[in-house]
């Protein structure tokens, strides 16, 4: 990641051990001893506390921990090319003045001095941990055996430390008080369980962790449950860090909490300790959050996203999607060990498995719930043995045992290229299993299986997605769109073909230009690998390079002209390739996000491919829609009638120019947020669908919308002073953005000109483009508008006061720049 991978933990021990000694001495002057070391330096302070009691000038914390605590900054100490040096002995143990167990000496030679028996100060949290970042917080516990004088010890204590500008959790505990607090708080005694001494009587902090640690154990069926439920409420407010476009490092599925939940069951003696990789994982975590709190100076734990480029370079990143990807590997590293760690604890405290070796498939079994090799499979002799087995893993909705996961990886031979038939079917059986393969094939991808089958998957693997409409990263997102694409297997002829161009329908995002025509290239190539027959090879390179087009096109052109239909047709070629096309588009908008699949595009999409289909089957194109029995209903009231219907909201009209952001426009002003909008003539009646939500909080009265609606259709309602103002209290927004951009599209109608438009959404952006088009003398004969998102992609079918599409380049610019000065 840099050129010394160690200097930021190296710096956040020497923080840590730079505080221990100033603790020392706060606490030997509370005590009313002498110092047994003080540091005096810039950051000294004098005269006494505001609070009347000794303040850091009687043990004055020095000036760089100050510095980090206070303002973020880096240590005086850094070397010259800024990152903090690491000052750790030979041994690898920082030289810090520690004692062999953590703990400062007390004096000379380590001796007690009498004053500070009967009292500790043990340090828990990060600093207890020694990973004290720059804006961390001082966690701080004092014990005490019963002395009298604790409080007035506590007051000269924890006022120095208030004084010093840092942050402090702090509590003052017998032994025995201690303990009772960590047997009810969940907070207290995972902090507890990792306490350090910092200063005083040894003896106290000893007795306090082995009493807390014993009960741990001791209780650990009902503890281990009540860490379990924290860390699934966690996850639920937080997400997951791997797959956030602004992750909170501490606190999402795979962060730092969850390394310190599984320490938490290792002391429990349930499980083993977190292994090297997680490990690895977590410094990495530990080393974002100290760039992100030297960025920001000050704690912060959300990595947002003006501050990632930022904290990529403080790091030696190259940008953000650097920064990002490593992220998303060391989330999902700590989310994998995380779910084994469990899956450990509930076999031991649940008792012993029902024994018994169950045959799944050749050379694969399950055993006390897990999938294992059978006694004879030799992994080293059957290279289709791993995919066999995640194969009867996922049918079976078990998990595979670590060790059998282990053995795959080492002893596995590389699959003969092509692959034989039988690694190609075990592949889409895999697949085929929907849900239950995701995890199987995360288990194989942490393992490193997977780029070794399949080595064009290295490019997307943990590649992120800075989009919000994107839940995913690339490669959860392929095996995610894979899993639901299993449901329509018996919707097509090809079901093989369907999971695995799922599979591969976004592998060109490894590589630079349009994913879907790299993917194509890439897709033949993996396809020809695995062994699929030639003209499979070309089906499956035709899915992927077409893989949008059902979708681009039923949200972005007029479905009832001509020339959309026989485009679409011309592109796909066959109904077989039309209904894989159409089968992916559900499983692909389903496994990037709400925002990019819904019922109104689901409709849209099947009515385009039920038009396509006629087409390639030789019939008719179905006949233009007529209104239904609904709207023909609201159109008999002559001057225009509304309907509102939860998010649904209907307008029939008179046709006339500008009805279509008049509407738009009454809706923004009601706080609505148009998602998806389609306008389309019947005769001489409009009928316009919008699909809304609240921008915040309830939806308007729908009678007042309503009766806002008539006013503007009847012209006697003035929509854009109440814009304006709506305008004006809008906050820009926090990220930079991208300049919007308007095409006009050559060659998608014969009767009108296309425009496309994308920009950032905000309330009345479409109001805003319709005005512009009246502007322009043109009218919107139909329109299909989508917002991703914080984007907007609206098209517009246009044509000129006499019906016809635009021919003039004069008048085409116009229209261009008309709509761009109305975005900005």
């Amino acid at each position: 990641m840099r050129g010394d991978t160690r200097s930021y933990a190296a710096a956040r021990r020497d923080r840590a051990a730079d505080v221990d000694r100033w603790l020392t001495d706060l606490l030997r002057t509370a005590c009313g001893t002498p110092y047994g070391r003080v540091v005096r330096n810039a950051g000294d302070f004098g005269g006494p506390g505001e609070h009347g009691v000794p303040s850091a000038a009687s043990a004055p914390l020095p000036g760089p921990v100050l510095g980090a605590l206070s303002t973020g900054a880096a240590p005086n100490r850094a070397a010259p090319n800024g990152v903090p040096s690491n000052r750790a002995a030979p041994n690898g143990v920082p030289s810090n003045g520690a004692a062999p167990n953590g703990a400062v000496p007390n004096g000379a030679g380590g001796a007690l001095h009498g004053a500070l028996r009967g009292v500790a100060l043990v340090a828990v949290g990060s600093l207890g941990r020694s990973e004290l970042a720059p804006g961390s917080d001082l966690d701080l516990v004092l014990l005490h055996d019963g002395r009298d004088d604790v409080a007035r010890i506590a007051d000269r204590l924890w006022y120095p430390i208030w004084d010093s500008g840092a942050g402090l959790d702090h509590s003052v505990r017998t032994v025995g008080e201690a303990a009772t607090v960590a047997r009810d708080d969940l907070k207290a005694a995972l902090g507890l369980i990792q306490a350090r001494h910092v200063a005083g009587d040894p003896e106290l902090t000893r007795a306090a962790r082995e009493g807390v640690l014993a009960d741990w154990r001791t209780d650990s069926k009902r503890r281990l449950a009540e860490l379990r439920d924290a860390a699934d409420t966690r996850a639920g407010t937080s997400g997951e860090l791997a797959f956030l476009l602004e992750p909170d490092l501490k606190d999402a599925r795979g962060g730092i909490r969850d390394v310190q939940a599984m320490q938490a069951v290792a002391a429990a003696w349930v499980a083993s300790a977190p292994g090297p990789r997680v490990r690895e994982a977590y410094e990495l975590l530990l080393d974002v959050r100290h760039g992100l709190h030297l960025v920001t100076a000050r704690g912060a734990d959300r990595l947002v996203l003006q501050e990632q480029d930022a904290v990529a370079g403080v790091l030696g990143l190259l940008d953000a999607e650097a920064l990002m990807r490593r992220l998303a590997e060391a989330g999902r590293t700590v989310a994998h060990a995380f779910d084994a760690t469990w899956r450990t604890v509930d076999r031991l405290l649940s008792g012993p498995a029902p024994r018994g070796r169950r045959p799944l498939a050749d050379g694969v079994v399950e055993h006390g719930g897990e999938v294992v090799l059978a006694r004879d499979a030799d992994p080293r002799k059957d290279p289709v043995l791993v995919l066999r087995a995640a194969a009867a893993a996922a049918g079976a909705v078990l998990p595979l045992a670590p060790a059998t996961v282990n053995a795959l990886a080492v002893q596995s031979p590389p699959l003969p290229v092509p692959w034989p038939d039988e690694a190609r079917d075990a592949l889409v059986g895999l697949l085929g299993a929907g849900r239950a393969a995701v995890p199987v094939w995360e288990e194989l991808d942490q393992a490193g299986i997977l780029v070794r089958l399949l080595p064009d998957w290295e490019r997307v693997r943990h590649r992120p997605q800075r989009n919000p409409v994107h839940r995913y990263t690339v490669d959860r997102h392929l095996i995610e769109a894979a899993a639901g694409a299993a449901s329509f297997t018996r919707e097509v002829s090809r079901p093989d073909l369907l999971l695995i161009s799922a599979l591969l329908h976004d592998i060109g995002k490894g590589w630079p230009g349009d994913h879907s025509v790299t993917g194509a290239v890439v897709a033949r190539d993996i396809g020809a690998r695995i062994g699929l027959s030639m003209p499979d090879v070309e089906t499956l390179e035709t899915v992927v390079r077409h893989h949008l087009l059902l979708p681009e096109t039923a949200t972005r052109r007029d479905l009832e002209d001509p020339v959309t239909i026989s485009r679409v047709a011309e592109a796909v070629g066959s109904r077989e390739v039309l209904e894989l096309l159409a089968a992916l588009a559900v499983a692909d908008g389903n496994a990037t996000g709400p925002a990019a699949w819904n019922s109104w595009k689901a409709s849209l999409v099947a009515d385009l491919v039920r038009r396509v289909r006629s087409v390639l089957s030789g019939t008719p194109l179905p006949p233009a829609p007529v209104l239904s029995a609904a709207q023909a209903s609201l159109a008999r009231h002559g001057g225009g009638a509304v309907r509102v219907n939860g998010g649904a909201v209907t307008v029939v009209a008179p046709d006339r120019a500008g009805l279509l952001w008049s509407a738009a426009g009454v809706l923004a002003a009601h706080r609505m947020v148009v998602r998806a909008a389609s306008a389309a003539s019947a005769g001489s009646t409009a009928v316009i669908e919008f699909s809304v939500t609240p921008e915040y909080g309830s939806p308007p009265d729908p009678a007042t919308l309503e009766a806002d609606l008539r006013l503007v259709l009847a012209g006697r309602l003035d929509i854009e002073q109440r814009l304006a103002r709506r305008a004006r209290s809008m906050r820009p927004p926090r990220v930079p953005v991208a300049p919007p951009r308007v095409t006009l599209v050559d060659d998608a109608s014969n009767t009108a000109t296309v425009v496309e438009v994308r920009a950032r959404d905000r309330p009345g952006l479409l109001w805003r483009i319709g005005r512009a088009f009246g502007d322009c003398g043109l009218d919107v004969r139909a329109a299909r508008v989508e917002t991703l998102g914080a984007e907007a992609v609206d098209v517009f079918y246009v044509v000129d006061r006499a019906g016809r599409p635009l021919t003039d380049e004069a008048q085409r610019v116009l229209v261009r720049d008309q709509v761009l000065a109305a975005l900005r």
